[in-house]
């Protein structure tokens, strides 16, 4: 797949982790409001954000910063793209798991 196609569905998925931060944030301000939520941040310092917050919207913030970067600098696009790559999925997992659980 060339890259300009990887891109493209990068950019997809972030605007779906975007959607999904606005909801899931939401929810977090439910359970802050109903007294729960009592943490500092969602990611811990070795899973690669530099963000660091209790809401998912800041995270998601990072990421689309990181892909202005990473396509307008397209020497370093492999090895950006691996790190960028983990912290999407694990940021989309994490709000799916979040979402299975705050039923």
């Amino acid at each position: 797949m060339p890259h300009t196609q990887v891109i493209e569905q990068l950019k997809a998925s972030l605007q779906t982790a975007y959607r999904q931060a606005i909801d899931a944030d939401s929810r977090l301000d439910e359970l802050k409001k109903a007294g729960h939520a009592k943490f500092h941040t969602i990611f811990t310092n070795d899973e690669g954000f530099s963000t660091r917050s209790n809401r998912f919207q800041p995270y998601v913030q990072e990421l689309a910063t990181e892909m202005t970067m990473i396509t307008s600098n397209t020497d370093a696009l492999p090895n950006a793209l691996e790190s960028y790559v983990r912290k999407l999925g694990l940021l989309l997992q994490t709000m799916q798991a979040f979402k299975s659980n705050a039923k």
